[in-house]
């Protein structure tokens, strides 16, 4: 809002303003923010040690940024920063230089913050690391995906991982207060009552910036009504400023993950009209389209799986055609996979019964593998009983035999649940007929 159109006219945006400049000042995070924990002690002034890199997890709105930027400041460290959406390998190589001429100069080593690593490739990655490990730069990466999945091991095991938490109830009403008195923010001109306060918080889903935001756009709504300070901000003002926000799409912030939400959630409840709209949202907005074909791959592995082996394919197919035609054109091939996929039988079979068994790994019931199924190629194999008494499948007429493949701790234990939906159903049925010659229930003659 300009000068002439009333009190609020604030020189940046409210999230921005009221961004915190010491740790002391971050709501929420109390647990990683104890002293002598990572954070703190990254944050020392008095500190000469380069510092340990971190990685920060968690999801949108909880400070990832926020805890980066107060680092730096408080350890008078340099701040650099690098998007993993538009960064490129060179990109990576002028900073990491930038920062060996400042250590070179006798300046601290500078805090690099990566926002979304998880968009980062490998090879971007594997340009980054020896800085990391080199004390070049204290790494502060940003994501909301499990990095186990999206960072390398080297980079993971010289870093700490952190995980925030979606800010509670109190820590978002405490965000709201703070903005509404402080001179950096609302400065005392409006008010909230408990109404307005608890429709503001219960929108926001844990996410600071999204408090800010609409509590910004809200003020805007009670100033408009005119009256004289201290103008109150009604739950109509709040209703009012969630609908003008909605209609924006930042591809960065709230509504990127709203609307890919959305629109996987779309897909998997089989409803093709609401996922075109959700796609055409994101085509609109310049939503990355490797990043919509990557989502739509998942999708088709997830919740989808052996129904239709299919939609793998397609999905697959799709994000070749993207990286090959670019946009516009791309959005076609991603119409044609979200249809398909949306119009798909559905099944999670595979995903559930990958994660029970990552479960029983983890939980310590690998076991030892059965003697016969080991390797028996070397020499002095056979003396070890490796390999023997192995049956081969291709010996029996119906190409499966009677044989133990598990380790005796998960004997008898059972991952895939087919569904009876689409192809799976046939899959069942394979399945149950192997099943019983692999354990034995069948003559030896049977039928398959």
């Amino acid at each position: 809002m300009s000068a002439e159109a009333g009190l609020f006219s604030p020189a940046q945006p409210l999230a921005a303003a009221m961004r915190p400049t010491r740790l002391e000042e971050v709501i929420g995070q109390d647990h990683l923010l104890v002293p002598g924990g990572p954070l703190a002690s990254l944050a020392d002034p008095e500190s000469t040690a380069p510092g340990t890199s971190v990685i920060l997890w968690g999801p949108p709105g909880v400070g990832k940024t926020t805890l980066a930027q107060v680092i730096a400041h408080s350890s008078h460290r340099e701040f650099m920063e690098l998007s993993a959406v538009s960064a490129g390998v060179k990109d990576v190589r002028e900073v990491v230089d930038r920062a060996r001429r400042a250590v070179d100069l006798g300046g601290k080593t500078p805090v690099l913050f990566l926002d979304e690593i998880h968009r980062f490739s490998k090879a971007q990655q594997d340009a980054l690391l020896p800085a990391v490990e080199n004390g070049v730069v204290v790494l502060i990466a940003a994501t909301t995906e499990n990095p186990s999945f999206s960072v390398i091991s080297p980079l993971l095991s010289r870093s700490v991982l952190l995980t925030l938490k979606a800010l509670d109830d109190e820590d978002l009403e405490r965000v709201a207060q703070r903005a509404l008195e402080s001179p950096r923010g609302l400065a005392g001109k409006f008010s909230l009552d408990s109404e307005a306060q608890s429709a503001l918080i219960r929108m926001a889903s844990g996410d600071a910036r999204r408090v800010l935001t609409t509590l910004e756009a809200a003020a805007q709504v009670a100033e408009h009504r005119g009256g004289k300070p201290p103008f109150a901000i009604t739950p109509d003002d709040i209703a009012q400023a969630v609908d003008v926000a909605l209609i924006h799409y930042d591809r960065d912030g709230d509504q990127h993950y709203d609307v890919i939400s959305a629109f996987i959630k779309t897909v998997r409840g089989s409803d093709a009209d609401a996922a075109l709209h959700y796609l055409a949202r994101m085509v609109e907005a310049g939503e990355d389209p490797r990043f919509i074909a990557r989502r739509l791959i998942i999708l088709a592995s997830e919740d989808i799986g052996l129904a239709d082996p299919q939609a793998l394919v397609i999905a697959s197919a799709a994000a070749d055609a993207v990286a090959f035609i670019g946009m516009p054109e791309g959005r076609i091939p991603l119409a044609e996979a979200t249809v398909y996929l949306a119009l798909a039988p559905k099944s999670n079979a595979a995903y559930r019964a990958i994660n029970q068994a990552i479960s029983d790994v983890r939980s310590g019931k690998a076991g030892h593998i059965p003697a016969h199924l080991r390797d028996a190629h070397y020499p002095g194999a056979a003396s070890l009983g490796h390999g023997v008494g192995y049956r081969y499948s291709h010996d029996d007429p119906r190409g499966v035999v009677t044989q133990s493949y598990l380790p005796d701790t998960l004997a008898g234990v059972r991952y895939y649940e087919p569904t009876g939906r689409g192809a799976e159903a046939d899959a069942a049925n394979r399945y149950q007929a192997l099943r019983r010659i692999i354990d034995g229930d069948v003559p030896r003659n049977g039928p398959l």
